[in-house]
This record gives C-alpha cells, sequence and structure tokens, in this order.
C-alpha cells in the first residue's frame, strides 16, 4: 500500500511538474511572437528608405540637348550676329558707304538749246547736252532772265523729279518753258528778245560759276507774269507735261 502511494504521488509529481513546464514555454512563445510583431513596425521618427529607381533631382543632359550655358550663349552669337549686319546695313545708309564718284553740276560743259513746239501751246523746250567727257548731275530747274529781268523766272515745283537727272556724255537733259497762260490772264507781256540761262549748283543756292548760256529768241517769243519753267526731265516728254 506503502508502495502504491509513494508511487502514485511520485507520478502525480512528475504530471504537475509537466504541465507547468508546458504552461511556461506557451507564455514565452507569445512573448517572443509579439516581440517579433513589434519590430516589423518602423518608429515613428525614422526616415524611409529612399528607392534606388527614383530619378535623381538634377540629372544629365541627354545626348544632343545644348544646356543652358549654351542657349545663352548661341542666343547672344545670334544677336551679335543679327548686329553685326544691322550696323553694316545702317552704315551704308548713314553715309558711311562710298557714294561713288562725285558729280559735278552741269553746266561748264553743255550746250543748250531752245524749241518752240505745238503742243502744249505757248510752250518751249530747252535741251541741254554733256558735252564733257564726264557725267555730269542737271540739279534742279534751269535759271532763266529773259532779256533785262531783274528776277529769274518762276520755277515749277510740281515738276520735280524723284531722282536727280544724270547726263551722260552725249545725252541730254531737258526742261519746259510756259511762256504765257493760255487763258491770257498774265500781266506785262512782251516780246522777249534773249534769254540767259544759268545753272542751279546741287544746294540749290545761287547759280554754278560756269558762264551762262544766253540764246537768241525768235521774234515772236511773248511772255508775261505768268512764265514758268519746268524742273530738267529726262526725256522730252516728262518735260513737256508742265
Amino acid at each position: 500500500m506503502r508502495t502504491n502511494l509513494i508511487r502514485t504521488t511520485a507520478v502525480a509529481a512528475t504530471a504537475l511538474i509537466a504541465a507547468l513546464s508546458l504552461t511556461a514555454c506557451q507564455s514565452d512563445a507569445g512573448a517572443r511572437d509579439e516581440g517579433t510583431a513589434l519590430s516589423t513596425s518602423a518608429p515613428a521618427t525614422q526616415k524611409p528608405t529612399p528607392d534606388p529607381t527614383a530619378a535623381p533631382a538634377r540629372s544629365a543632359s541627354p545626348a544632343g540637348d545644348k544646356p543652358a550655358g549654351n542657349d545663352k550663349g548661341n542666343s547672344g552669337d545670334s544677336t551679335g550676329t543679327t548686329g553685326s549686319a544691322g550696323g553694316a546695313a545702317a552704315g551704308s545708309g548713314g553715309g558711311s558707304e562710298d557714294p561713288g564718284p562725285v558729280m559735278t553740276a552741269c553746266g561748264a560743259d553743255v550746250k543748250v538749246t531752245y524749241s518752240t513746239v505745238r503742243r502744249p501751246i505757248n510752250h518751249a523746250l530747252l535741251t541741254m547736252t554733256n558735252t564733257g567727257s564726264e557725267p555730269c548731275n542737271a540739279y534742279h530747274a534751269p535759271l532763266l532772265r529773259f532779256d533785262d529781268a531783274q528776277a529769274a523766272t518762276a520755277v515749277d515745283q510740281d515738276s520735280r523729279p524723284q531722282a536727280v537727272v544724270t547726263i551722260a556724255p552725249g545725252e541730254s537733259a531737258y526742261a519746259s518753258i510756259m511762256l504765257a497762260a493760255a487763258d491770257g490772264s498774265g500781266n506785262d507781256g512782251h516780246t522777249a528778245a534773249r534769254l540767259a540761262v544759268s545753272f542751279a549748283p546741287r544746294s540749290g543756292s545761287g547759280s554754278t560759276d560756269a558762264a551762262p548760256a544766253v540764246i537768241r529768241l525768235p521774234a515772236d517769243t511773248y511772255t508775261d507774269t505768268t512764265t514758268t519753267v519746268s524742273h530738267w526731265q529726262s526725256s522730252m516728254d516728262d518735260a513737256l507735261m508742265y
């Protein structure tokens, strides 16, 4: 009996120890599981790990692209080139360009003839031919004095050409003279016997140093206060329009 009681007690004690050990093991395993769970969450203050696949904030320019500095330089070069061309053009227009040989005012080596015309009525035609070896410019209008007139004949300013007429050697310029108004509105009419033709300089002030061409007029040349002369023209037709 006693032996059985001791054996039973020993078995019971062994069973109790085994049960306590199993409980302790379960408690330790639960604690390790909780610790593992906590370790998978990043602390609130921890910085996220950079993504190695993300593009850097400043990447190199692709092949063929121009850096910003070169864009500015090219723009400057372009502007500089344009400025150089524009400066050259402005210089040419402003007088730095060689204007060519200085043209002499016609007058020294010319022949002037006076011709009567049927149309327009009361008109005559002056022809100035360059008898020299160099071209000359027929500036403005011929300066006319009939007989002993104190003032030069009035100039028809509406006849001013768009450009100065240049006369090559052997060529001519033309000017028309309206001798008297067709409607008889002029005053102090008289028959003129002689006409002196002087030549205007480039400035249009006074006359050149060339001696005037003196022409003996037809006997029936009649003038009055309406007499006018046109600017020199490059053609006879242009002159007779005035």
